[in-house]
């Protein structure tokens, strides 16, 4: 967690910004000011930085990013950086390398337009989607998906059976092995799963909707904003936001394991207050401060 706070500055948290660390490869889900000092403060690597998403443009979730692409060219970084964002953060990109021309990397900047849930990223491991939210300017959500890993073969099994490469490579592919002689080798005796599926959500700023459940639905971690406590549900509903019991009540609807909040309202700076509410419905929620390390 580098930035736990919203828009307006408190002394003791900096806005929206999470590093997300997936088989070694580092993501940067939103920027708030301030994101690349808590990068430093907090030993995440500028330089192994992969890939930036952005969920909208309000300040307390873009105005750190300016910053860090500087210093990442001042750091001498040559390969690509991918940022993926709604439509509307172009300018801003565009009106940066306008007075950057030195910048000595290339920016990949993706736009994001989807009305549903829809695969933005992927790799031999991973998947990365995108999911609209309800929050006045066009805002997305972030789901980061494990794929299922090839199945493992038990040591003991590669010598008792004489087993082969060939033979190896179908038990990876979870079948099972059979062989010339009539006899079968059963994948579920001889290989395993090395792990289950791993995923994280991240929601941004937003009204609850009728679909959130369901698109969030089975999540293993889920970050949800909270700016609000409960007692101020009239003004979240007016600005856009959610409030604890909200975001608890989704947690639970979702059928997500645990949920971790932030995006605390200025006017609150006791963040305790904001996981007890939550509690009250969904008992494993955390209040998250700067600097917390969540493992998923």
């Amino acid at each position: 967690m580098l930035g736990t706070a919203s828009a307006m500055p408190v002394p003791d948290r900096n806005p929206s910004a999470q590093a997300l660390c997936v088989h070694g490869r580092y993501f940067l889900v939103d920027c708030g000011e301030g994101a690349q000092r808590s990068m430093v403060r907090f030993g995440v690597p500028l330089q192994r930085l992969d890939t930036v998403f952005i969920s909208h443009i309000h300040g307390d979730h873009v105005y750190g990013l300016d910053g860090l692409l500087s210093t990442l060219a001042m750091g001498g970084r040559l390969a690509p950086l991918d940022i993926y964002g709604p439509r509307n953060l172009g300018p801003m990109l565009k009106f940066f390398l306008s007075y950057n021309e030195w910048i000595g990397y290339e920016l990949r900047f993706h736009p994001l337009e989807m009305k549903a849930p829809e695969v933005i990223l992927e790799t031999k491991s991973l998947e990365v989607l995108a999911l609209p939210l309800k929050h006045g300017v066009d805002t997305f959500g972030f789901i980061f998906r494990e794929k299922e890993p090839q199945w493992n073969v038990e040591k003991e099994a590669i010598e008792k059976y004489g087993l082969t490469l060939t033979e190896i490579g179908t038990l990876k592919r979870g079948e099972d092995v059979l062989r010339e002689d009539g006899s079968c080798i059963p994948n579920a005796e001889v290989a395993y799963k090395p792990f289950a599926p791993r995923s994280y959500a991240f929601i941004s700023d937003t009204a609850p909707f009728p679909e959130e459940a369901a698109w969030l639905q089975g999540v293993d971690v889920l970050y949800h904003e909270t700016t609000f406590l409960a007692e101020f549900e009239e003004q979240a509903a007016k600005r856009l936001h959610t409030t604890t019991l909200q975001a608890a009540q989704l947690a639970l609807d979702a059928g997500v394991k645990k949920l971790v909040i932030g995006h605390y309202s200025s006017r609150t700076t006791d963040a305790s207050l904001y996981e007890a509410e939550c509690r009250t419905l969904f008992p494993e929620s955390f209040a998250a401060s700067d600097g917390d390390v969540y493992e998923i």
